[in-house]
């Protein structure tokens, strides 16, 4: 059974961790620091201590480690740093795989979680995975750098590629509890962007299936867009969620007032709006959903 290898084990990592181990596999986690350590072998996962931040000393840790990282399935969630428009984080973790040695060293397939943001605004319209590329914020930009850097590296060494375009993740701890108890704004109901979700344990399910069955295109790449395909707009999402936690209701500002009231990262936000077709997800990776809406998920 191949190894699988986690590159940033956060919540979902562990939570994909989780569902590996249930089917017996050995799984191992790169690690940044004693702390990281200390927490993966506490989860059952084996630690590998690197930092993708330094890339030489990575390019050591890989080949230190070649035995588990050969014909494994490794799921890329470490997120790109907060500033900037590329990710230099995925070039080192590349340039350290390709520093490994032998291709037959290499791993047998990357599942990469990327964001929607990489499509910019699309006016509220649905959209599929053919939908062009055209991303409008920093961390946007930084994802699809990403993307990219795995697609050349791919078609170099013929290692398959899925990537995960996933829209907002929400369930246990990601909730914006905090928000709503201060009372802050939201935009009229009216004025809202489309926004699309995804519960985290079905992200969770859908990487794993994204190594069983995603499918290589021509290119040796294949892209899923990853929500319950339930859009609705940000604030029908931040009402909901006050409802079910029996917070009072927001109150409404315009989108002009907004401007005055609310946080650069929150305007950022609300300047795109699209809405995600997941037929291709479903179809192709096998999957049923277990929070088919919101509404099933914050029940939960």
């Amino acid at each position: 059974m191949k190894n699988t290898v986690i590159i940033g084990c956060g919540d979902i990592g562990q939570r994909v961790a989780r569902l590996c181990q249930n089917k017996g596999t050995v799984v191992y986690g790169l690690a940044r620091n004693l702390e990281s350590e200390k927490r993966l072998k506490a989860a059952g996962i084996n630690p590998i201590r690197g930092d993708l931040s330094q890339s030489e000393s990575l390019q050591g840790v890989f080949r230190d480690n070649a035995e588990s990282i050969k014909g494994a399935d490794v799921y890329y969630f470490a997120p790109p740093p907060v500033e900037g428009t590329t990710d230099p984080f995925m070039h080192n973790f590349l340039a350290a795989l390709s520093a490994n040695g032998q291709p037959d060293n290499l791993p047998a397939k990357i599942v990469q979680i990327s964001t929607t943001a990489v499509y910019g605004d699309c006016q509220g319209e649905w959209i599929t995975e053919q939908q062009a590329t055209n991303p409008q914020t920093d961390r946007g930009l930084r994802r699809l750098d990403a993307e990219n850097a795995l697609r050349l590296w791919s078609e170099k060494t013929g290692v398959p590629i899925v990537i995960l375009r996933v829209a907002g993740i929400y369930g246990k701890g990601r909730l914006p509890l905090g928000r709503l108890k201060k009372g802050l704004p939201i935009l009229k109901e009216e004025e809202s962007p489309y926004t699309n979700r995804i519960h985290q344990d079905d992200l969770a399910q859908i990487c794993v299936a994204a190594a069983e069955h995603g499918k290589a295109g021509s290119s040796n790449v294949e892209i899923y867009n990853v929500s319950d395909g339930q859009p609705s707009t940000m604030s029908y999402y931040f009402k909901a969620v006050a409802k079910v936690n029996e917070i009072p209701q927001p109150p409404e500002v315009s989108r002009a007032e907004a401007q005055k009231v609310m946080t650069a990262g929150m305007l950022s936000y609300l300047k795109e709006s699209r809405r995600l077709d997941n037929k291709k997800l479903l179809e192709d990776l096998q999957i049923t959903l277990q929070y088919k809406n919101l509404e099933e998920g914050l029940r939960e």
